[in-house]
């Protein structure tokens, strides 16, 4: 089973939800894949008909705000991907998790990207 996922959130009726739209992905670029695929479909509620429809990619290049103006509503949600870090079922998934967290910083992921400038 795969640790991406692809999920909403959304504020419904004085609620924060969160909604899985797709689990066990097997890498973030098919978890990516699987989220832009669900940005012209995705519909926070089942009988939502849907007058129009605005897409808004944030910063990061992997959330995105959806605004659906409905007959009666206008919902807005975010859709991002989300990778499993730790499950209490498979303590495998958390020394994977670690495993790719360590290659990430082997690698010079992590930590400050930018320099000094000479002379400074």
């Amino acid at each position: 089973m795969g640790r991406w996922a692809v999920i909403s959130q959304y504020h419904y009726n004085e609620k924060d939800r969160i909604d899985f739209i797709r689990q066990g992905l097997e890498t973030k670029d098919e978890a990516l894949e699987e989220l832009r695929a669900a940005l012209p479909t995705y519909l926070p509620a089942s009988g939502l008909l849907e007058q129009w429809r605005r897409v808004y990619r944030l910063p990061d290049q992997e959330t995105y705000l959806v605004v659906i103006k409905g007959m009666v509503t206008k919902w807005t949600c975010t859709l991002r991907i989300a990778e499993l870090v730790a499950d209490s079922t498979d303590p495998s998934v958390a020394e994977s998790a670690q495993r790719d967290e360590g290659a990430r910083i082997e690698d010079g992921a992590a930590g400050p990207q930018d320099r000094i400038p000479p002379g400074f």
